[in-house]
């Protein structure tokens, strides 16, 4: 009598949980929230892979690409605007020793 107790709450648990799978079935899915729909290759971080741009991630690239014209425009400008009084007084100065330099020499002769 017992295995026929089991197997009827057996059987009662199995209609109820097919007719919750099709009423499951008629809800909808979040089709496009998945996150496992890639398309080309993964992105890498710009240290993982520093020769190869197009592995890189969006924002890694922005960065590295915003950097980069920083320092060729501040290189220009500094190529571009040198100081031109600064080396005529190097040129006319033969000691060229600087200012730490000239302090601690006079600094450490006791006159």
């Amino acid at each position: 009598m017992a295995a026929w107790t089991a197997t009827a709450r057996q059987v009662a648990n199995m209609a109820r949980l097919s007719s919750l799978k099709s009423a499951a079935s008629l809800v909808h899915r979040r089709g496009l929230a998945g996150g496992a729909d890639h398309h080309g290759p993964p992105k890498v971080n710009f240290w993982e892979a520093p020769l190869s741009p197009s592995k890189w991630k969006q924002n890694h690239f922005v960065i590295a690409s915003l950097a980069g014209c920083g320092l060729l425009f501040y290189g220009g400008y500094k190529f571009y605007t040198g100081d031109k009084n600064d080396k005529k007084d190097n040129m006319d100065n033969k000691d060229n020793k600087s200012e730490f330099q000239k302090y601690h020499a006079s600094f450490w002769t006791c006159s």
